[in-house]
């Protein structure tokens, strides 16, 4: 498409108003090259001939060299840029070339399996391999299936869920898959990072252990979207050494990326125009000029509101085109889903509106534009979804809308550090002790515990030894078993979360069950009062009885969402950490957070505007997890005493805008973060600043930012001090759960301590 004249358009419109923060001009980049150590069997280089995928790109071929001699690889480079090769070549030269062997391929959504299966039939059905032997098994496939692909298959395409409730649990009935695993693939694995992720490295050390039951030992072929550190994350997520490639070969055909602020509306509080009306007015004004284009938004709600007004706005304007575009996101039946993608592929549909469901990689074709509604939470997150454009050889065109809060806006001011930074951390903690506890019960349904399982890691004794104590394993002859009294443990563990306790939601207009809403997450989505979105429609919850862990709910067409307000308290109960950063000490321990939900907000739908709060009576909730806190240095504090400034005001801003900013170093979401500020806290004797991981025991987000705290501050000092708001707005130190109503705030009392800890005042 021609970028140029596309960007030159929206300058010329009346609603333009400087929108347009940043154009980053990628250029494009021909493919590197480079054959293999040795020739392919026949059969699959004819077939990769045939289908146009040879010659190799660099990366490709150096992960198949790799693969075949022996070594766990993971494959860390760009979106689109062919990694499906990089394990599909050394998996099927086995199956070709060793008698019985199987391989598992897991990804992290049922739909990116089915698609990756369609890719399989479609490319490789090659003699003397046949279609039945490529099966997806996960919670879709039919009861009647499940025998004849456990007997027949040698590819198994599946999820960390299916893998962690059906396979692990029921490995005698998968002795055939077990005995003869040849590979392991881990696809998208950037998407296993926190909760998720620390599950993850459980599930796949149980797949190791039985794997070991039954005599083989598979290689691990990795892949991620770009990340900071691919061959640890891949280490961590396995437990085995890997080869990192990240040397990507793939070409492209270049890419206008622009960064889009809405503009201010309202100059004393530095609002801005709600970033949803600007991706309505994006997308329309692409698929009017007939650009096939993928906007992406953040709920649910967001994107069918996108849909629903560009369709309008088209209806008025070029009604011909309002038909030709549609919304995807979860929820919808996986009918409709594929029926979608097949139509965006075709070239039937000109724009999709679609949630973060499209973010991986499912083949839709040649896309010539993205746009972002907000900052998806990683730079990894963000490549990828503007790389759903541009797939192809000619020039494409992504748009990423700033939101009003300090992240989105720190990038609108500061676009080299998108684009000239490294990527961010990937995260994962498998010594999360309610996560491996979890999981050892898990292990030893599967096959009794010993005595020394290093497959575990350093703690498995400690851990084991606690659930022997709690009874839920007995000890015979220094062998582990689980206790009668529990059945089937992987049944009620939610791999996607950290608690195994749930609510039940009932829908009071048909008595019939919603859903199940994990206990940690419960008072935020199903107080009273709160808009719950079930698969894309609206529930007013009504009651919330705690006694019997449920909510009630009842259908409501209400135009606004509810945010909730907190309060926390922090204890701390083991410090182990600490280093001198400047004139102050940083301190890295083991805390007791008590979280109490004291009210919530409705928020308008589309253009955020609040429209109210009501109070919360709920019980606190107390959790373990860990934390970084930091000393103040007392030139600063005594200058806000010289200036007559608030300091609790400058704590508290510091604090918000400290968590807003941490997900730069750390690939996790601010509602991953909690805080906590006050200007004497009892277990120290001084004024502290709390920054803590939002899950019980951990997920390594704390130990990131004492690691990078430095830099934590100097990214946090800029965002306030380039925000050009007065007194403290959203989009620098004011949070939307603040409990206090973001009270007492003082702005420039941030920005003198902040100054203090970075060495201004040395």
């Amino acid at each position: 498409m021609d970028t140029s004249a596309f960007l030159h358009h929206l300058t010329a419109q009346p609603t333009y108003n400087a929108q347009i923060a940043h154009i980053e001009h990628i250029p494009p980049r021909d493919a590197s090259c480079a054959e293999l150590d040795k020739p392919l069997v026949s059969s699959l280089q004819d077939c990769l001939d045939e289908q146009g995928l040879s010659p190799l790109y660099t990366h490709q071929a150096e992960a198949i060299n790799y693969a075949r001699q022996g070594r766990n690889v993971m494959v860390s480079t760009s979106s689109a840029s062919g990694k499906t090769l990089c394990y599909n070549i050394p998996v099927l030269e086995a199956i070709l070339t060793e008698t019985g062997s199987r391989a598992l391929y897991l990804f992290p959504t049922k739909a990116l399996a089915q698609d990756q299966l369609r890719g399989l039939r479609e490319l490789f059905c090659l003699p003397p391999l046949r279609a039945e032997e490529f099966a997806t098994f996960d919670g879709d496939t039919p009861q009647a299936e499940r025998p004849e692909i456990r007997k027949r298959a040698r590819i198994i395409l599946t999820n960390p869920d299916m893998l962690h409730i059906g396979i692990l649990p029921n490995h005698q009935s998968w002795s055939r898959l077990l005995r003869h695993l040849r590979y392991v693939v881990v696809d998208e694995a950037h998407i296993y990072r926190g909760v998720f992720g620390s599950h993850v490295v459980c599930v796949l050390r149980r797949l190791r252990r039985l794997c070991n039951l039954y005599g083989s030992n598979p290689q691990f072929i990795c892949c991620s979207a770009t990340i900071a550190n691919p061959g640890e994350h891949a280490e961590r997520l396995v437990g085995l050494p890997f080869t990192v490639v990240d040397n990507d070969g793939s070409p492209h055909g270049g890419k206008d990326f622009v960064f889009w602020n809405p503009p201010i509306i309202d100059e004393a509080r530095s609002i801005r125009r709600s970033a949803n009306s600007e991706a309505t007015n994006l997308f329309t004004e692409l698929v009017s000029r007939n650009i096939r284009s993928l906007t992406f938004a953040r709920t649910r709600r967001l994107t069918e509101l996108i849909y629903i007004y560009s369709g309008q706005r088209l209806a008025e304007t070029t009604p011909a085109l309002a038909g030709r575009i549609k919304a995807y996101r979860a929820g919808y039946l996986p009918q409709e889903r594929r029926q979608i993608e097949q139509e965006l592929f075709s070239g039937q549909l000109l724009g999709v509106v679609a949630t973060t469901a499209l973010e991986l990689g499912i083949d839709i074709g040649d896309l010539e534009a993205t746009v972002l509604t907000g900052y998806p939470g990683s730079i990894a997150s963000t490549w990828q979804q503007a790389g759903r454009s541009g797939r192809g050889r000619d020039r494409s065109l992504s748009f990423l809308i700033g939101l009003d809060n300090p992240l989105d806006q720190y990038f609108m001011r500061h676009p080299d550090f998108f684009f000239q930074k490294g990527f961010e951390n990937a995260l994962v903690n498998p010594d999360n002790s309610y996560i491996l506890g979890a999981h050892l019960l898990c292990a030893a349904w599967e096959l009794p515990l010993g005595s020394d399982e290093g497959i575990f890691g350093s703690t498995f004794r400690q851990r084991r030894a606690e659930l022997e104590e709690q009874g839920m394993l007995r000890e015979h002859r220094q062998r582990w078993y689980l206790s009668p009294r529990i059945a089937y443990p992987a049944q009620s563990i939610n791999i996607r979360s950290t608690s195994g306790e749930n609510f039940t939601l009932i829908d009071t207009s048909t008595d019939s069950l919603l859903e199940t809403i994990e206990a940690s997450v419960a008072f935020f989505q199903v107080h009273p009062g709160a808009i719950y979105l079930h698969q894309g429609e609206s529930y007013l919850v009504t009651d919330l009885d705690l006694a019997n862990r449920t909510a009630y709910a009842v259908p409501t067409t209400a135009s606004y969402y509810t945010q909730t307000k907190e309060i926390e308290d922090l204890r701390i109960v083991k410090r182990t950490r600490s280093r001198g950063c400047g004139l102050v000490k940083v301190y890295l321990g083991e805390v007791e957070v008590t979280n109490t939900v004291v009210g919530f907000k409705k928020k308008a739908q589309f253009t955020e505007e609040v429209i109210g709060e009501e109070p919360l009576d709920l019980p606190p909730q107390h959790f373990p997890t860990v934390a970084l806190w930091f000393d103040l240095p007392p030139e600063a504090v005594a200058r806000l005493d010289k200036e007559q400034l608030d300091f609790a005001g400058g704590l508290h801003a510091a604090e918000h805008a400290a968590i807003a900013i941490l997900p730069l170093f750390a690939l996790c979401d601010r509602n991953d973060i909690g805080g906590v500020f006050t200007p004497f806290h009892p277990d120290t004797g001084r004024a502290q600043i709390f920054i803590y991981d939002a899950y019980p025991g951990g997920i390594g987000i704390a130990e990131k930012g004492f690691d990078l705290v430095e830099e934590l501050w100097q990214a946090t000092l800029k965002a306030i001090t380039e925000c050009p708001c007065q007194e403290g707005c959203p989009s620098c130190i004011q949070s939307p759960k603040c409990g206090n109503n973001n009270k007492p705030l003082d702005k420039k009392a941030a920005q003198i301590l902040l100054e203090g800890l970075v060495g201004y005042y040395r």
